[in-house]
C-alpha cells in the first residue's frame, strides 16, 4: 500500500493496565508501519478498540465504545472498526454475528498482526475472509517490544508476565490470556533501560501475578532479583510493584524492598476474601491466617509500608456470617486502599454453575458496606501520614488551577487517592518531584505544601 499515511487510525484501550501495554504496543507497530496516529476517534478512518472481557461491567463498557466508534458522524463514509483483546478472544463470534459494524476481530494471541490486519481492510478480496482470521491461541507476548509508544505522562507501565498460573473459581483470565508466562529478564531491562532513557522515571511492574515472576521461565521466583538489576539502571527513580499474591511475598522480597531506595514502599496484593470457606471455594491458596501472617511481618520490616488489596462480595453461597468475617478481617487488617468487586458469573468458570447464587440486591448491600467501613479505614491511614515529609511526583495542575495534583510513594496512579499540592515556590514542572510536607487529609485526599 502506498497510501498508509493518509489513513488515520485511533486506538481506545479499555480495561487493566497490561491492556493498556498491549494497547500501545501495537500504535507502536501501526506508526512504524506508515499509518498516521490520531487520538480522536471521531477523526479517523479506523478504530481499534482494545477490550476487556474480564467481568460485566468490563463487557457493557467495550460494547458502548464498539457502538460509539460505529457512529460516524460523516455520513458519507463508513469508520472501519478492530476489535481486539479480551472481548473477542471469548465471544468473537457474537460479535460477528450481532454487531455487523465491526470488521475485524483479532484475539490475545494475535496483537502482533495488527498491521496485517489494517492492510486487509484496504485490499481487494472477500471481507468475510479475514473477519475471524485472527482467533486462535489464547495469549501470547510475540507483540511486546522494547520501545513503545506509551500513553502515559511521567510513568510507565512494565508488562513482565502474561496469563495466569492461579485458577480462581470465578475468574475468565486463565481462560482469555492463558497459563502463566514470564517475560525473559534481558527483554524487561531491555525496555526498562529505554524506559528511563525516555523520561519515565517511575516504572510500574505489572501481570496477572506479579509474585511468582519466573517460576515457569526459571523454576523459582525471580521477582527480587529483577527488582535489584531494575534498580542499578541509571533515570529509574521509582519502581512500584503490583497485583501480587500472599504466598508470593518471600522474606528475600521484603528483605529487598526493605533495603532499598527506589522500590516503593507499597504493594497491591488482591486476597478477594477474608473467611476461610470462602477463599477455598474460590480455589485461592490463602486462609485468613497466612493473610494474618505475611501482612505483619511486612509491616514489621517495612513500618511505612502502604498497602492495597481488592476484595469480592456476593460470592455463591457468601453467608452474611461469613460476611461479616470478610468485615471483621478487613478491620484488623487494616488495609490502606481497598477495591471491591461485585461477583459476576463468568462462563467456562466453576463459579458460574455453583448452587446458591447470591441476589443482586444483597450483593449490592455487601457492596456498600465495605466501602462504607473502608471509607474509616482509609481517613484513619491518611490522618496518619500528617506532618510527614514525602516526595512527590507532579503529574497535573487541578481543574481549579489552585493546586498541583501529584503521588508520593503511597499513591499508585488512576486507584488510589491524589495528593493537592500548594507551591512556596512560582511555578512547579510536570513530571518533577518535589519535597512535600503533608498538612490535611480525609478520606481520599492528601493535601501538602512544598518544603
Amino acid at each position: 500500500m502506498d497510501n498508509r499515511s493518509e489513513i488515520k487510525v485511533a486506538m481506545v484501550a479499555l480495561g487493566c493496565s497490561k491492556n493498556l501495554v498491549d494497547a500501545e504496543c501495537m500504535l507502536q507497530m501501526v506508526k512504524d508501519h506508515g499509518y498516521t496516529l490520531v487520538n480522536d476517534v471521531s477523526k479517523s478512518d479506523v478504530a481499534i478498540i482494545n477490550t476487556c472481557g474480564f467481568i460485566e461491567s468490563a463487557k457493557t463498557e467495550a460494547i458502548n465504545a464498539i457502538l460509539s466508534a460505529a457512529d460516524c458522524d460523516d455520513k458519507e463514509r463508513t469508520r472501519k472498526i478492530i476489535v481486539t483483546g479480551c472481548l473477542p478472544q471469548r465471544y468473537s463470534d457474537d460479535i460477528l454475528e450481532s454487531m455487523p459494524e465491526v470488521d475485524i476481530v483479532m484475539g490475545t494471541a494475535h496483537y502482533k498482526d495488527i498491521c496485517e490486519a489494517l492492510d486487509s481492510l484496504f485490499e481487494d478480496h472477500s471481507k468475510k475472509e479475514f473477519k475471524n482470521k485472527y482467533i486462535s491461541n489464547i495469549g501470547g507476548m510475540e507483540h511486546l517490544m522494547s520501545s513503545r509508544a506509551v500513553s502515559t505522562d511521567v510513568y510507565a507501565w512494565l508488562k513482565i508476565g502474561e496469563g495466569c498460573m492461579h485458577r480462581c473459581s470465578f475468574c475468565a483470565i486463565p481462560l482469555i490470556r492463558g497459563k502463566f508466562v514470564s517475560r525473559p529478564m534481558e527483554e524487561i531491562l531491555a525496555e526498562a533501560r529505554d524506559l528511563a532513557s525516555r523520561g519515565f522515571h517511575e516504572l510500574i511492574l505489572a501481570a496477572q501475578d506479579t509474585t511468582n515472576y519466573g517460576l515457569d521461565l526459571y523454576k523459582q521466583r525471580k521477582l527480587s532479583e529483577l527488582l535489584r538489576h531494575l534498580e542499578e539502571i541509571d533515570g529509574v527513580d521509582r519502581i512500584r510493584v503490583m497485583y501480587g499474591y500472599m504466598d508470593g511475598i518471600s522474606d528475600e522480597l521484603i528483605d529487598t524492598i526493605a533495603q532499598s531506595k527506589k522500590i516503593a514502599h507499597y504493594l497491591d496484593i488482591p486476597i478477594q476474601h477474608g473467611d476461610n470457606r470462602i477463599l477455598k471455594a474460590m480455589y485461592r491458596k490463602d486462609t485468613a491466617e497466612l493473610i494474618t501472617e505475611r501482612l505483619e511481618k511486612l509491616r514489621s520490616r517495612i513500618p511505612d509500608l502502604i498497602v492495597r488489596t481488592t476484595v469480592m462480595v456476593g460470592f455463591p453461597g457468601e453467608t452474611e456470617e461469613e460476611f461479616l468475617h470478610l468485615k471483621q478481617n478487613l478491620k484488623k487488617w487494616h488495609f490502606d486502599r481497598l477495591g471491591c468487586f461485585i461477583f459476576s458469573p463468568e462462563e467456562g468458570t466453576p463459579a458460574y454453575a455453583m448452587e446458591d447464587q447470591i441476589d443482586d440486591q444483597t450483593k449490592q448491600r455487601r457492596y456498600d458496606e465495605i466501602y462504607e467501613l473502608q471509607r474509616a479505614i482509609s481517613a484513619e491511614s491518611n490522618a496518619s501520614r500528617l506532618n510527614s515529609i514525602v516526595d512527590v511526583t507532579i503529574d497535573s495542575v487541578s481543574e481549579d488551577g489552585i493546586f498541583y495534583v501529584g503521588r508520593s510513594y503511597g499513591e499508585a496512579p488512576e486507584i488510589d487517592p491524589l495528593i493537592y499540592v500548594a507551591s512556596n515556590k512560582t511555578e512547579l514542572t510536570i513530571g518533577q518531584t518535589y519535597k512535600v510536607k503533608i498538612v490535611d487529609s480525609s478520606d481520599y485526599e492528601l493535601t501538602g505544601v512544598t518544603v
